[in-house]
């Protein structure tokens, strides 16, 4: 019995001893990735916006080989041949954005003002539906986001043609057309102007009258 007692008093004090020993370890591990993803964060902020944007993002389509069809869906025969285009407040809104912003460009040029819209309501840094991406700060003159949701003019649709070909944009863009025009662009201007930000952001694409740019990634510092 006082040898069993012994044993199982042994095993204890191992397990225990080896318990330690783990928790010890880990302990070390957690503390060695903590200063490795600390010299990565400290790495990573001194690269420029610019650049570290370059970095994360995904080659063109067609360098990665992606089946775009552009020459089919860009095109105003293919436009014609569709349906007239119907849909709820988010396609009304998306339609209206390209109708007013868009409407005098190419196909392919309503097609990238539409992207960039889409790719605002993925990103976390905008609202999160159409109609509120494209209306963020409306009401505030020469504040918002879309400059004719700001600009004191009425927003009348005076162009039926114009508004049958954008509605069916903003149909097939909603309905998961591949955005492939910008480079994933959340911003444009027109060649006209030239704003502050252009400087700063990287320019992805020069479609028609428009310039292209995507928003730098941003990484905590700390």
């Amino acid at each position: 019995m006082t040898f069993f007692r012994s044993v199982v008093a042994a095993v204890t004090a191992a397990s225990v001893s080896f318990g330690a020993s783990t928790a010890v370890a880990d302990e070390l591990m957690a503390s060695r990735l903590g200063a490795i993803l600390g010299q990565e964060r400290e790495a990573l902020s001194v690269v420029p916006d610019t650049r570290l944007s370059l970095l994360t993002s995904l080659p063109p389509a067609e360098e990665r080989g992606v089946d775009t069809q552009t020459g089919e869906i860009y095109s105003r025969e293919f436009l014609a041949k569709r349906p007239a285009a119907s849909g709820g407040e988010q396609w009304e809104c998306l339609a209206e954005a390209l109708y007013f912003e868009a409407r005098g460009e190419s196909v392919e040029g309503m097609f990238a003002v539409g992207e960039v819209i889409l790719n605002r309501v993925d990103s976390g840094s905008y609202p999160n539906t159409l109609c509120a991406v494209i209306n963020q700060g409306t009401g505030r003159r020469f504040a918002c986001q879309f400059t004719y949701t700001c600009d004191g003019r009425a927003e009348v649709i005076a162009e039926p043609r114009a508004w049958a070909r954008v509605g069916k944009v903003a149909r097939i863009l909603i309905d998961g057309a591949p955005r492939v025009l910008t480079g994933g662009a959340t911003h444009y201007h027109t060649k006209a102007v030239n704003p502050s930000w252009a400087q700063r952001f990287p320019r992805t694409a020069s479609i028609g009258s428009h310039y292209f740019y995507r928003q730098p990634v941003r990484t905590a510092s700390k």
